[in-house]
């Protein structure tokens, strides 16, 4: 499925009640102009459920077709003394006034990770989602991202999450996976923490992770109203309006 596709995930650190005006400034006013001139599609949008990760938080995660795509990518934004786009000039003074920086991966899909078309096509979606991060031994990610597929997937599946993505981080030397789950509801996700502890094959998962892996953080999210998960579509110019 992967097709060698990677991705650019964001943390973002969002300013006072700027959540919503950053999310509406991501998706219609950036995400556009990043189709049309990069090529780069909006995968998700999501503002993290404070009590379980770092508030006030956005994650973005854009998709791109492989390394030369992003490399590309890279060059039309780089590639200026004042290491900025000069078309986003006005976009960024912008965002300065939302966010206060961020922390930046770049992820790699596991072959069967479905792209964001894929998502869409088959109505992949959720009330909520989990967002897993994985520190495994040096070198072990792919071996985890095998693990996944095999047991994790169907083991989540039948407490109710639906895998949306599994990728392992770049730059790291192999020491990272990150993977998403959908949730049909809250209360799917509240059966979901009780089992955790209890179900078999829950159990069993975690005890066959615990090979790899040195720590493990799950936090949750949920969609931003024009995430394409939300959606079904892309965000399009039709979605910009003044920030309030």
């Amino acid at each position: 499925m992967s097709q060698n596709r990677v991705y650019i995930h964001e943390f973002v650190y969002v300013t006072g009640h700027n959540r919503a005006r950053y999310f509406q400034h991501i998706t219609a006013n950036w995400s556009p102009i990043g189709q049309e001139e990069r090529g780069q599609l909006c995968y998700g949008i999501w503002g993290t459920v404070g009590s379980t990760a770092r508030w006030p938080e956005v994650i973005n995660m854009w998709e791109y077709r492989d390394w030369d795509h992003l490399a590309d990518t890279f060059r039309i934004e780089f590639n200026h003394p004042t290491l900025q786009d000069p078309s986003l000039v006005e976009w960024w003074a912008a965002a300065e006034k939302l966010r206060s920086g961020g922390w930046d991966r770049v992820l790699i899909a596991a072959d069967y990770s479905p792209g964001i078309a894929e998502l869409n096509a088959a109505g992949v979606n959720g009330e909520l989602y989990m967002h897993e991060i994985y520190d495994v031994n040096p070198g072990e990610s792919r071996s985890m991202l095998e693990l996944i597929a095999d047991v994790a997937v169907p083991a989540y599946r039948a407490h109710g999450a639906q895998l949306v993505g599994s990728f392992r981080t770049g730059l790291v030397d192999d020491r990272e996976c990150v993977v998403l789950w959908a949730l049909p509801d809250w209360a799917a996700w509240a059966r979901f923490e009780t089992a955790i502890d209890t179900a078999v094959e829950l159990r069993s998962w975690r005890e066959r992770a615990r090979r790899h892996v040195r720590r493990t953080h799950r936090c949750l999210m949920v969609d931003s109203p024009l995430s394409p998960l939300r959606t079904g579509r892309q965000p399009q110019v039709s979605d910009r309006r003044p920030l309030d």
